[in-house]
This record gives structure tokens, sequence and C-alpha cells, in this order.
């Protein structure tokens, strides 16, 4: 009777042991995946991010976890074999799903973003500009991921979210604070502008002083529980390919002969062209009387000039459209003045890569470094540059002064303003672009799941009714046993 008593007692205590202080015990949020396709005029790239799956003021906190070049030109160039856009995208989507565990993939929204080089086909051939959205979707609908859609996105689109992924990559929109264990909102004043170069287009995207005059390149965005209100402008065929495109016709249609000197182009190096290639893209497939209908082969020689370089492209703009107004770019295009500081990626940051030019260096020194690779002659570039690919060597000199171009002339930045633009492709561990802000955005929509809740002890508690427990077993059967 006595070992009873004490069997009672200790299933007592155990039982209480297991009842007090329980409390709800929050377990840690799951993780979300999300995958966009950047399909751009020259080539198609992947990206996979991960958040939480309990968000900050309703937007993830998201991450890059994969980026993934596909192979080719963009898509928009399997205009005569759409199926093969589709196929081109087959090796990129099988590295995502490697990264992403195999119980989580159906729930993964799938998007693809076509831009500037889309944008084009459609305008030239827009049955063929779907057939190419058509397969893309047919592909990746083929895979376990949720695909939510193809579409080309507009210039505005483009240049917003871009700036999103700046703002976002660079904590302007929130960060974590270690001591308050909370994510705060710093000043407006952190927040950066966004200037994108494509193949194809270009992109300006800033918040003004006041509100943007006007509607046709204002944009609002809703961010971590605050409200933005944005100018984002695209040009299109401003872009760094198109602008080669039409700078060679430019100089082809003021030229009376065949062998048309090209300011831009390093000394010794020709370049033999056809006429009809400008009937391939709308930015050049305007009839010019200046050039003969017939489809002649015209050599484009180097002269290595820069300054002839910077006059030629500066014919590319039309400045008189603008008046007297201050307000202005180029083409009659309404812009306020500029405000704050600026990230400059893709073609503005690659360019000045290869120069050297990343590192803040003031304008006069941009200037000087610019025509010094303009006067060097094709065999001193060629000899220099042996890893360089041969197409994209000779194009720096156009493509640098184009850049002084768009941003001094253009954009109106000056010698002081010149100091706030930051020329970089990388914020931490992701890729600057338009796609982060995009995901971004669109979490904003993906509902977020409340973290699960489970009842739990403090392992004092728990430690003590297990052993309590145990004790009672080891007596009953001691019990059992006598």
């Amino acid at each position: 009777s006595a070992i009873i008593g004490v069997l009672v007692a200790l299933s007592i205590i155990a039982l209480v042991l297991s009842l007090v202080r329980v409390e709800d015990v929050t377990l840690p949020p799951t993780v979300k995946y999300g995958m966009v396709f950047d399909a751009g005029s020259s080539h198609t790239s992947l990206f996979v991010y991960e958040w939480d799956s309990d968000k900050e003021n309703n937007t993830g906190v998201v991450s890059q976890t994969l980026s993934c070049d596909v192979q080719g030109q963009g898509i928009s160039s399997y205009a005569n074999n759409p199926p093969e856009a589709g196929n081109s995208l087959r090796e990129c989507l099988d590295e995502a799903l490697k990264v992403v565990p195999a119980e989580k993939q159906g729930d993964v929204p799938a998007y693809l973003g076509a831009t500037a080089g889309m944008r084009l086909l459609r305008e030239q051939n827009s049955s063929a500009a779907e057939q190419v959205l058509a397969e893309v979707a047919k592909t990746m609908q083929q895979y376990p991921v949720a695909f939510k859609g193809a579409r080309i996105l507009t210039g505005e689109e483009e240049g917003a979210y871009g700036w999103i992924t700046i703002n976002y990559l660079l904590d302007s929109f929130t960060k974590y604070s270690p001591k308050a264990h909370t994510w705060l909102r710093p000043e407006a004043a952190s927040i950066f502008g966004a200037l994108d170069l494509g193949g194809a287009s270009t992109q300006i995207t800033f918040m003004p002083e006041g509100s943007v005059m006007s509607q046709n390149e204002a944009s609002e965005f809703t961010l971590y529980g605050y409200s933005y209100n944005i100018y984002t402008h695209s040009y299109l065929c401003y872009g760094q390919n198109e602008m080669l495109k039409r700078l060679a016709k430019e100089l082809i249609a003021s030229s009376p002969s065949t062998q048309v000197h090209h300011p831009c182009y390093p000394k010794g190096y020709n370049e033999t062209l056809s006429l009809s290639s400008f009937r391939a893209s709308p930015c050049t497939d305007r009839s010019d009387p200046r050039l003969p209908l017939r489809d002649t082969k015209v050599t484009l020689e180097g002269r290595g000039n820069a300054s002839g370089c910077r006059a030629a492209l500066r014919k590319l703009f039309n400045f008189s459209a603008c008046g007297q107004s201050q307000d202005c770019t180029f083409d009659g295009v309404y812009q306020p003045p500029l405000r704050g500081q600026f990230i400059a990626f893709s073609a503005f940051y690659y360019n000045f890569k290869f120069l050297n030019l990343t590192e803040g260096q003031p304008l006069p020194v941009v200037k000087e470094a610019i025509e010094g690779l303009c006067t060097r002659s094709w065999e001193d570039l060629s000899s220099s540059y042996p890893k360089e690919n041969p197409k994209r060597l000779p194009k720096y000199c156009a493509n640098a002064n184009y850049i002084l171009t768009l941003l001094l002339d253009a954009y109106k930045f000056n010698e002081t303003s010149w100091n706030n633009i930051f020329f970089q492709m990388k914020a931490g561990s992701a890729d600057v672009g338009w796609t982060l802000g995009y995901m971004l955005n669109l979490t904003n929509m993906i509902p977020a799941e409340a973290p699960a809740r489970v009842k739990g002890h403090r392992p004092s508690l728990w430690a003590a009714a297990v052993t309590f427990i145990i004790l009672t077993l080891v007596l009953g059967l001691a019990a059992l046993l006598l």
C-alpha cells in the first residue's frame, strides 16, 4: 500500500508538471520561393528568390537564391522559330528546381517579364511576339511550379521595378535594427534614383521634390506600409544596341560615298553592313530619302575622334523639341529636376567597368579617360585586350560617349551632380535589375501566412515531468514484481 501511495503521488506530480506553465510557442516561419525570368533584348536571365512566409508590413523580405543566364540571344531573336524560345529556358528551369525543395515547388510563383526587345518585336510583328510568349508559357507550364504568366512589361514598369530593387537592396525602404529587434524605416532623404541602360531602351526613375506634374510619367507603390510617388520614363530605341544602329544609319545617310567615316570606331577598324539590316528594327526601319532604295553594302571606317563622336551622337536626340523648358529632356519629354543620388546599372555599369571608371571618379577624369580610349587604334586595342569580345571592343568609345551625352545633355546632370551617380551592378549578394523589384511588388499580393503555433513547456518543467513519469513507471514495475 505504501508503494501504491507513492505511485499515486508521483502520477499527480507528473500530471501537474505537464499541465502548468503551458505556453503558445511560435514556430519559425516557413520559407517561400518565387522565380522571375528577365527576357531582355540581348539575353535572358532567371532569378530565384526566397522570403519568410510572415511578412513585414505586407511586403516580403526577399533574398536572391539563384541567378542563371540562358544560353543564346534574347527571346525576341526567335521570332522565326518560336518553339526554340521556350526550349532555351529549360536548362535554367532545371537549375532552379535543384535549389527549391521538392515539396515546395508546386507553390512557387513563376513569371516571365519581357522588355524592350519584345516591345520592338510587338511593334514590328505582333503575331510573332504572341507566338514567342505562347511558346515560353508552354515550356514553363511543363514544370512543377505555379506558372503566373509571361508578358511584355511597359518601359515604365521596367524603370519602376529597377528603382524598387535598388532601394530595397540599399535598405532605403526598411532596415532591421538589432538593438530595437524590429524593422525601421530610414529617412526619405536616403531614397536612390535608378538609371538603367539596356540594349533597346533606357530608363530614368527617381522621387522628385514635389509631385510629378505629368501623369504619364507618374507611378505609385506601397511598400512596407508606406506609399511612394515616383517619376519614371522609358525611352524606346535609345538603348545601347539600337543607338549604334541609328548612329550608323545617320552617318551613312549623311555620306555621299559607300566608304563612310565613323568617328566613334577606332582607327584601323572597318565594319561592312548591308542597308537591308536597318529594316530589322522599327528604330531604323523608317524610310530616309537620303538613302538609296537598293540593298547596298556600306563600309564604316573608324576615325577614333571623341569630339566628332559626341557631335554625331547628339544628332540622335531632338533637343530643340524642348524649347526653353527646363523640365524637359529631349523629344519634348517632361522630367522634373533631378533629386538625390542615383545608381547607374546594366550597360551604364558594364561600359564604365571596362574603362575602370566605377570608383566615383570626377567628371573631368571620366572625360579624359574616354577621350584616351577613343584615340587608340584598333591594332592597339585588340592586342591590349585579347580576351575581350571582338564584336564589343570597337564599340566602347561610342557607348561611353553615348552615356555622357545621355547623362549630361539629356538627363541634365552636371559636373557637381555627376558625383551623385554610382555605377554598380550588385548590392550585397543580389543583382541590380528590375526582377527583384517585380518580385517584391508581387509579394504584396501573395497572402502572408501566420506562423504556426503549438503548445509548449519550459525545458526545466518538461524535464521534471519526464523524470517523475519515469520514476512512476519504475516503481509500478517494482510493485508488480514484488
